[in-house]
C-alpha cells in the first residue's frame, strides 16, 4: 500500500490510528500491539500477498537467532551463531536480489547459457535485512533485551518505516512503544505529524512526479540527446530522487509521530552539502550509520593506518552501491563516491580550503553526474546521457517551462528550511499558518493523486 494512495490516506490510516489508541485507552496494551502488527502485515500484503510469508519467515528466524544471542547460558559459541544469522540473512537477500546478476556474470565469464530465474525482489527486503542484521549484532554485544515475539514483530514491521526505512535500531524504537505516555493520543504530535506528512506528500506527488516525466523521457525514451536535453534529464532525476525519497522520509516521520513514535532523521537537505563527506552526513543518514557501524568499523575503520582506511572506505561504498541494485552501474556509482571520499580525506590533510560557492558547485555537480549511473538501466543509457551533457549539440531549443521548474526545484532544495528544521529543531507551535499550509498541501496533493493516480516511490526498487 502506498502512502500516496486514497486507500491509505482515507481508510487504512484512520482505522488503524483510532483502533490502536482505543485499545490502549481500554488498557489492552498487548491487544493494541497485536492489532498494530496485524495492520502492518496487511499494509505490506496489500502490495503483493505472496511476499508476506517471506517477511514472516525472516522475522521469525531473526527473532530466534536474537534470543540465542541474548541467552547468557548458551553453551555453543555465540560468534558462530551470529555468523550463521548474518550469512543466512545475506543469502536470503542475495537469492531474491542478486541471483540473475550472478548468473549473467557467470554466463559472461564462462560462456555458458544458464537461464535467468527472473525472481522479483520482495518489497522492503533490503531494508528489513539490514535492520535485522543490526539487531543481531547488537544482541551479540548484549545491547538489546527482547523476550517478546510480539514486540520484535512490531519493531520490524512498523508500517511507517517498513518499506523504505529509515533503518532503525531496537533501542530507538521499543522504549517508545513501552512508554505509557505514548499510549494515549497526543494532539500536538498528531498536528505536527500531519504537517510533516503533508510536506512529504506534496514533495512526492506534485514535485517529484513532475521531474520523473522528464527524467524518464531522457533516460528511457530518447535515442539521442543534445546538450540542453541531457542536462534537463540528469537534473530532473537529481531532483526527482531528492524530492521522492525525502518526501517518503517526511511521510514516514510524520506518520510515526501520529502514533507518538519519533523515527531518526534520515534526510537533512543533502544538496546543501559543501563536500562529499558532508553530503553523506545528510543523505540517507541511517544507511550511512549502518554502513559505518556494521561494516566500516568492524573492518578496522581508521585505526590501522591511512592506506587501510582508504581501502575500508572503498569497500563500504562498493557494498553500498551493490546494496542499491544488482547491476555494475550501481557498483560503479559506489566506486565513484568511494573515490571522492578518499580524495576528500587526502585534501583535508593538505589543509586546503575552497570558496564555499565553488565547493558547493563542485559537490553538487559531482553528485548530479554520478546519479546518471545510479539511474541508467545500462551502460549505454549512462553514456548517452553523459555524451549529451559534455559533447552534445548546443542546439538553442530551450524549453523555458523546464528551466523554470528546475530552478524552482533548486530553490526549494537549497534555500528553504526542510521539514525537520521547521518542526524538531525549534519549539514548534501549530498555529493558523501551519493549519493553512497543511490544508493546502493536502488538498493539492490529493487532487493530483485523483488526476494522475498514485505512483510508487523510487526506493521501493532498491
Amino acid at each position: 500500500m502506498l502512502f500516496n494512495s486514497y486507500e491509505f490516506i482515507f481508510i487504512f490510516l484512520p482505522i488503524t490510528f483510532f483502533i490502536y489508541f482505543y485499545l490502549n485507552k481500554k488498557r489492552l496494551g498487548d491487544v493494541a500491539k497485536g492489532f498494530l502488527v496485524c495492520s502492518n502485515l496487511f499494509f505490506y500484503a496489500w502490495w503483493n500477498i505472496y511476499y508476506l510469508p517471506i517477511l514472516i519467515i525472516s522475522v521469525i528466524f531473526n527473532y530466534f537467532i536474537g534470543r540465542l544471542l541474548l541467552n547468557e547460558n548458551l553453551k555453543i559459541c555465540k560468534k558462530r551463531v551470529l555468523i550463521v544469522g548474518i550469512v543466512c540473512n545475506i543469502a536470503f537477500l542475495a537469492y531474491f536480489k542478486y541471483s540473475d546478476f550472478l548468473i549473467q556474470n557467470f554466463n559472461a565469464i564462462s560462456g555458458s547459457n544458464i537461464n535467468l530465474l527472473h525472481i522479483s525482489l520482495p518489497l522492503a527486503l533490503s531494508f528489513v535485512t539490514f535492520q535485522q542484521i543490526a539487531y543481531l549484532v547488537d544482541s551479540y554485544h548484549m545491547n538489546t533485551k527482547e523476550n517478546s515475539f510480539l514486540n520484535y514483530s512490531l519493531f520490524i514491521t512498523f508500517f511507517p518505516q517498513l518499506i523504505a526505512g529509515p533503518i532503525v535500531h531496537h533501542k530507538e524504537m521499543m522504549p517508545q512503544f513501552a512508554n505509557k505516555f505514548n499510549l494515549i493520543k497526543n494532539y500536538k504530535n498528531i498536528a505536527t505529524g500531519l504537517f510533516i506528512f503533508s510536506i512529504g506528500l506534496f514533495k512526492k506527488v506534485v514535485i517529484a512526479d513532475i521531474f520523473s516525466l522528464w527524467a524518464t523521457d531522457g533516460f528511457d525514451i530518447a535515442k539521442t540527446l543534445n546538450f540542453f536535453e541531457a542536462w534537463v534529464a540528469s537534473l530532473s532525476y537529481t531532483f526527482q530522487l531528492y524530492f521522492d525519497f525525502s518526501g517518503y522520509c517526511d511521510m514516514a516521520i510524520g506518520l510515526a509521530l501520529m502514533f507518538n513514535i519519533k523515527l531518526p532523521i534520515n534526510f537533512n537537505s543533502p544538496y546543501k552539502a559543501l563536500d562529499i563527506q558532508d553530503f553523506w552526513h545528510r543523505w540517507h543518514i541511517t544507511l550511512s550509520r549502518f554502513l559505518r557501524d556494521y561494516i566500516y568499523i568492524p573492518l578496522g575503520g581508521n585505526r590501522e593506518g591511512r592506506c587501510r582506511t582508504y581501502i575500508n572506505l572503498m569497500i563500504v561504498f562498493l557494498i553500498g552501491g551493490l546494496w542499491h541494485g544488482a547491476a555494475w552501474t550501481f557498483v560503479f556509482w559506489g566506486f565513484l563516491h568511494g573515490a571522492a571520499i578518499i580524495i576528500h580525506r587526502i585534501w583535508k590533510t593538505l589543509n586546503y580550503k575552497l570558496n564555499k560557492i565553488l565547493a558547493w558547485f563542485i559537490t553538487f555537480n559531482f553528485i548530479n553526474i554520478t546519479w546518471v549511473f545510479f539511474r541508467a538501466r545500462s551502460w549505454d543509457d549512462a553514456i548517452k546521457i553523459l555524451k549529451g551533457m559534455f559533447c552534445g549539440d548546443f542546439t538553442f531549443n530551450i524549453n523555458y517551462l523546464q528551466v523554470l521548474i528546475l530552478c524552482l526545484g533548486a530553490v526549494i532544495a537549497l534555500k528553504f528550511k526542510n521539514s525537520i528544521e521547521l518542526t524538531f529543531y525549534k519549539n514548534f507551535n501549530f498555529n493558523w499558518r501551519q493549519i493553512v499550509t497543511t490544508s493546502v498541501f493536502l488538498f493539492i496533493s490529493i487532487l493530483v493523486i485523483r488526476l494522475n493516480n498514485a505512483s510508487e516511490f523510487l526506493y521501493f526498487r532498491f
